[in-house]
């Protein structure tokens, strides 16, 4: 092991809502070293210091950017203070971790990609769900070739979620379930499937999420086609009952190859695969239940923020970029908006469109 692979990366945490679960992981990690953390709400801050008997506090974003001593922020404020956020991270010198959605605005997106190709710091999106164990898994027997070439993909996210109608914010006409949740299979459909050409899909406010006061749709489907004609589909449903876990996962990734196939489930830490040998097995991890799921009502799945947290020190630390990366979360975000629009509309939208819409020339996002 090199001297750089040993170093800890120091940190600085914007947001402590969701940055709980970051919170967690950088104090857990032997590849990561805690300095600051920061949110408006003083009370919130206060809570976190004592929960996690941690010593350091601040209210004032500007505190973090200007320590000499933080070599990366990670973002965790509400969607639309993402870009501005990061543009000062940039601007003072620090790599950044943001979480998902990248950005809520295209109009941005090429400016932050302008200010990190300027300054060559890291930018990673927090893509969560690409971190925890059955996902990796799955990546890795993938790119080893277990179900030979990639024919089709299926995502979904389908989780019973009437609590989340007590947050008020989740009933503001902003809340959409689209980015709060579809977002994560989507994600999937990116990471094997980068160049979408088009996506088609419909949506409606169910029963329940008219009668818990939701704005926008609670349920979904929809149909992509990349550029090389290959087809994939996601759905998401989240405000009635789930089939029992041992029946369904509330989320997973199926990957149907030409010898094989695969399937992800994401909160039952479970992953089967039907190999191009013939073998067919199921692989858990309930050893590593404690790891991941850190809080009450395995809520904040801290360990798969560990995972990312230590893969981007190692990038860091080994001067290599970390993805998905900010070129990546704009094309992501352009899939989702893309995907609104189509809502909206009831017709195709491609994506690139979008891009070219808000002033972002295709060929400048990264394709995996």
């Amino acid at each position: 092991m090199n001297q750089d692979s040993m170093k800890k990366l120091k940190l600085g945490i914007l947001g402590l809502g969701e940055g709980r679960s970051t919170m967690s992981a950088a104090l857990a990690s032997p590849k990561v070293e805690l300095v600051n953390i920061c949110d408006l709400n003083e009370e919130l801050g206060r809570k976190r210091m004592k929960e996690f008997d941690f010593p350091h506090y601040t209210a004032y974003y500007q505190e973090l950017l200007d320590d000499p001593e933080i070599e990366a922020i990670a973002i965790y404020t509400p969607d639309k203070f993402h870009a501005q956020h990061i543009k000062l991270a940039l601007q003072h010198g620090k790599h950044v971790v943001c979480t998902k959605p990248f950005i809520d605005n295209l109009a941005d997106a090429a400016s932050l990609v302008e200010l990190a190709e300027k300054t060559g710091k890291n930018v990673f999106v927090g893509q969560s769900s690409r971190f925890f164990e059955p996902m990796i898994r799955q990546r890795r027997d993938f790119e080893e070739g277990i179900i030979g070439e990639l024919i089709t993909i299926e995502g979904y996210y389908h989780a019973d979620h009437r609590w989340f109608l007590e947050k008020p914010w989740a009933l503001e006409k902003s809340f959409k379930w689209l980015y709060g949740g579809l977002s994560h299979p989507a994600d999937f459909i990116r990471w094997y499937l980068p160049d979408i050409e088009e996506v088609m899909g419909y949506g409606m406010l169910s029963s329940n999420g008219r009668k818990g006061g939701l704005k926008n749709e609670d349920t979904m489907h929809f149909i992509f086609k990349a550029k090389d004609g290959r087809i994939a589909r996601i759905s998401g449903a989240y405000t009635g009952p789930v089939q029992p876990v041992a029946r369904d996962s509330e989320m997973s990734c199926i990957l149907r190859g030409t010898e094989g196939c695969s399937q992800a489930d994401y909160m039952d830490l479970r992953y089967a695969v039907t190999s191009n040998a013939g073998e067919e097995k199921i692989i858990t991890w309930e050893h590593k239940l404690k790891h991941y799921f850190r809080f009450e009502g395995k809520s904040h799945h801290a360990g798969e923020y560990q995972n990312y947290l230590e893969y981007f020190a190692h990038a860091i630390h080994e001067n290599k970029p970390a993805y998905p990366d900010l070129k990546e979360g704009i094309g992501t975000v352009a899939l989702l908006q893309a995907m609104d629009e189509s809502l909206k509309t009831g017709k195709p939208v491609r994506p690139d469109d979008l891009l070219l819409r808000h002033g972002v020339a295709p060929e400048l996002i990264h394709k995996i």
